[in-house]
């Protein structure tokens, strides 16, 4: 079966393509390159022995979408991966935040409405929760006002694809990642940012390599035992597996509502603090890192109930915390090596 997979070339879309490899699917790319590198086909490629196709087309672009959709006409699944998506970033430039993220997703829709069936994974996030009252958050959790473009844009996606399935023969669920880190065990792909890190872990591997003088930790005086913020770390792996297994309940017509939504987390929170803990244990040296002021747009404390996703898909995270940093320094050891 052939299943498209967008922004294929980021962190979590290739080492998604490779699981879906792995299981037999044959996998098509849509990346526009602007926040990954080609070179990850090469890192997949090595990994499962098969080469992706690969389509280098802007989601915002209509009509290349469209004609997308002509040339392949046998897409038996979307996994939507393609958006910008670094909370702080998205508070400096929300209108391209919402172009990106909301735009490249109508887009994708419109196309897949004309399809007799059509089976959608998308890459939502625990952002839409807000400052959730009670931990940990199950799906039924009340959605708050986001706190960022970001948070909103998938907020926005969702109810997009719920008012869509309403009236297409569009089935789709709606995968709420908690924090993703980590990077595949053979260390040939992971997380690969442009530019200065928006996320925890490659700042913190990219200071430990000296790449950067010392990371910033924004906070210390939330209301948490050590003062900083809390997150549930998920090791990429882990999270990629569990898209083969959404996509598959879809193929196989075994979702019970039209959209379903599912938690995807470790279910345990980890603060700042004892994410830098663990990767002092795993590398054997001292971190340089300095307290700053709180970054706007940053939630005092998230981590998942995964019972839902657990009972339902049969799902549940395998790697630890460690094993998930140790894997992050690893990758990063190479890249600069």
């Amino acid at each position: 079966m052939k299943v498209l997979v967008t922004g294929g070339f980021g962190f979590i879309g290739s080492h998604t393509v490779v699981e879906l490899q792995n299981n037999g699917f044959e996998v098509v790319i849509i990346d526009n390159l602007s926040n990954s590198s080609l070179a990850v086909l090469d890192g997949i490629t090595s990994i499962t022995g098969k080469v992706p196709l690969f389509e280098n087309i802007d989601l915002r672009d209509k009509t290349l979408v469209r004609n997308f959709f002509e040339k392949y006409t046998d897409i038996a699944g979307v996994i939507h991966f393609a958006a910008s998506k670094a909370v702080g970033e998205s508070v400096e430039k929300p209108l391209e935040y919402y172009e990106n993220n909301i735009c490249s997703l109508v887009y994708l829709l419109q196309e897949l409405q004309k399809l007799p069936e059509a089976n959608f994974i998308f890459s939502s996030s625990c952002t839409v929760y807000g400052q959730a009252e009670k931990m940990p958050i199950d799906e039924n959790s009340p959605i708050q006002t986001a706190l960022s473009p970001y948070g909103n844009t998938k907020q926005i996606g969702e109810e997009i694809i719920k008012d869509t399935a309403k009236v297409t023969a569009i089935s789709a669920i709606l995968l709420r990642y908690f924090n993703p880190i980590g990077a595949h065990p053979s260390a040939a792909i992971g997380e690969l940012p442009l530019g200065v890190p928006q996320n925890l872990v490659p700042f913190i591997t990219q200071t430990a390599m000296g790449l950067r003088k010392e990371l910033s930790v924004y906070g210390n005086d939330y209301p948490t035992p050590d003062g900083t913020c809390i997150r549930d770390y998920i090791h990429v792996v882990d999270l990629a597996k569990a898209h083969v297994v959404a996509l598959q309940r879809l193929l196989d017509k075994k979702n019970i509502e039209k959209v379903e939504i599912f938690n995807l987390g470790s279910g345990v929170g980890s603060s700042v603090l004892e994410v830098i803990q663990a990767f002092e244990k795993v590398s054997n040296q001292k971190l340089a890192y300095k307290i700053v002021a709180r970054r706007e747009g940053d939630v005092t404390m998230a981590y998942a109930n995964t019972d839902k996703a657990n009972s339902i898909l049969g799902w549940k995270t395998q790697l630890s915390l460690e094993e998930a940093i140790g894997s992050a320094w690893k990758w990063e050891q190479k890249i600069r090596s």
